[in-house]
Protein backbone atom coordinates (compact mmCIF):
# COMPACT_ATOMS: atom_id res chain seq x y z
CA UNK A 1 0.00 0.00 0.00
CA UNK A 2 1.12 3.44 -0.75
CA UNK A 3 2.77 5.85 1.40
CA UNK A 4 1.95 9.71 -0.27
CA UNK A 5 4.86 11.97 0.90
CA UNK A 6 3.32 15.28 1.47
CA UNK A 7 6.98 16.53 2.79
CA UNK A 8 8.92 19.19 1.16
CA UNK A 9 11.65 16.40 0.40
CA UNK A 10 12.25 14.28 -2.24
CA UNK A 11 11.68 10.50 -0.90
CA UNK A 12 15.08 8.64 -0.52
CA UNK A 13 15.36 5.20 -2.11
CA UNK A 14 15.10 3.48 1.22
CA UNK A 15 11.71 5.36 1.61
CA UNK A 16 11.02 4.51 -1.96
CA UNK A 17 11.46 0.37 -1.48
CA UNK A 18 9.46 1.15 1.73
CA UNK A 19 6.15 2.44 -0.56
CA UNK A 20 6.86 6.09 -0.39
CA UNK A 21 5.39 7.75 -3.69
CA UNK A 22 6.80 11.38 -4.37
CA UNK A 23 3.81 13.88 -5.62
CA UNK A 24 3.59 15.28 -9.12
CA UNK A 25 5.85 18.39 -10.18
CA UNK A 26 2.48 20.73 -9.72
CA UNK A 27 1.35 19.06 -6.63
CA UNK A 28 4.69 19.36 -5.36
CA UNK A 29 4.46 22.84 -5.85
CA UNK A 30 1.13 23.83 -4.46
CA UNK A 31 2.48 21.70 -1.48
CA UNK A 32 5.39 23.48 -0.84
CA UNK A 33 3.42 26.53 -0.90
CA UNK A 34 0.99 25.04 1.95
CA UNK A 35 3.89 23.84 4.02
CA UNK A 36 6.17 26.83 4.09
CA UNK A 37 4.97 29.88 6.93
CA UNK A 38 6.77 33.53 6.06
CA UNK A 39 4.97 34.84 9.08
CA UNK A 40 3.03 33.61 12.03
CA UNK A 41 0.31 31.91 11.13
CA UNK A 42 -3.18 32.15 12.83
CA UNK A 43 -5.37 29.24 13.49
CA UNK A 44 -8.08 29.31 10.89
CA UNK A 45 -4.53 29.93 8.35
CA UNK A 46 -3.41 26.98 9.73
CA UNK A 47 -6.69 24.67 9.17
CA UNK A 48 -7.88 25.69 6.26
CA UNK A 49 -4.05 24.72 4.37
CA UNK A 50 -4.20 21.50 6.15
CA UNK A 51 -7.58 20.75 5.26
CA UNK A 52 -5.90 21.46 1.46
CA UNK A 53 -2.58 19.45 1.83
CA UNK A 54 -5.32 16.67 3.07
CA UNK A 55 -7.45 17.55 -0.27
CA UNK A 56 -4.30 16.77 -2.06
CA UNK A 57 -3.94 13.27 -0.62
CA UNK A 58 -7.68 12.12 -0.91
CA UNK A 59 -7.86 13.16 -4.74
CA UNK A 60 -4.66 10.71 -4.61
CA UNK A 61 -6.43 7.81 -3.24
CA UNK A 62 -3.77 7.77 -0.74
CA UNK A 63 -4.45 5.78 2.78
CA UNK A 64 -1.25 6.75 4.39
CA UNK A 65 0.41 9.94 4.04
CA UNK A 66 4.73 10.70 5.31
CA UNK A 67 4.26 13.93 6.65
CA UNK A 68 6.75 16.48 8.36
CA UNK A 69 7.69 20.15 8.53
CA UNK A 70 6.84 23.34 10.63
CA UNK A 71 5.67 21.23 14.35
CA UNK A 72 3.73 23.96 15.01
CA UNK A 73 2.01 22.99 12.16
CA UNK A 74 1.56 18.78 11.90
CA UNK A 75 -1.02 18.29 14.62
CA UNK A 76 -3.42 20.40 11.97
CA UNK A 77 -2.17 18.11 9.57
CA UNK A 78 -2.98 15.06 11.42
CA UNK A 79 -6.25 16.06 12.15
CA UNK A 80 -7.30 16.83 8.11
CA UNK A 81 -5.88 13.68 7.18
CA UNK A 82 -7.50 11.62 10.02
CA UNK A 83 -10.89 13.36 8.59
CA UNK A 84 -10.16 11.78 5.78
CA UNK A 85 -9.23 8.37 6.76
CA UNK A 86 -5.09 8.86 5.89
CA UNK A 87 -3.36 7.80 8.41
CA UNK A 88 -0.54 10.53 9.06
CA UNK A 89 3.08 8.58 9.89
CA UNK A 90 6.23 9.71 10.06
CA UNK A 91 9.33 9.11 8.82
CA UNK A 92 11.61 7.90 11.25
CA UNK A 93 15.30 7.74 10.23
CA UNK A 94 19.21 7.48 11.83
CA UNK A 95 21.61 9.60 11.68
CA UNK A 96 25.14 7.92 10.92
CA UNK A 97 28.17 10.72 11.44
CA UNK A 98 31.41 10.29 9.79
CA UNK A 99 34.41 11.81 9.83
CA UNK A 100 37.35 12.44 7.21
CA UNK A 101 41.04 13.89 7.88
CA UNK A 102 41.52 16.47 4.96
CA UNK A 103 44.62 17.11 3.53
CA UNK A 104 45.17 20.17 5.77
CA UNK A 105 44.72 18.39 8.83
CA UNK A 106 41.23 19.88 9.28
CA UNK A 107 38.07 17.58 10.04
CA UNK A 108 35.07 17.36 7.56
CA UNK A 109 32.08 15.93 9.26
CA UNK A 110 29.22 14.52 7.62
CA UNK A 111 25.88 13.06 8.28
CA UNK A 112 24.14 10.56 6.35
CA UNK A 113 20.24 10.22 7.36
CA UNK A 114 18.87 6.26 7.25
CA UNK A 115 15.23 5.36 6.95
CA UNK A 116 14.30 2.42 9.35
CA UNK A 117 10.94 2.76 9.38
CA UNK A 118 7.50 4.89 10.13
CA UNK A 119 5.82 5.97 13.27
CA UNK A 120 2.29 6.76 13.18
CA UNK A 121 0.92 10.06 14.40
CA UNK A 122 -1.25 9.49 17.63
Amino acid sequence: MKILNLTQHKASDEQVAAGVVDLGETQKKELSKLLTFDHLPSETEMCTRAIQIAQIAYEEWAMRAMIGGAPFFMSHLEDALKVRAIAPLYAFSRRESREEKMEDGSIKKSSVFRHLGFVPAK
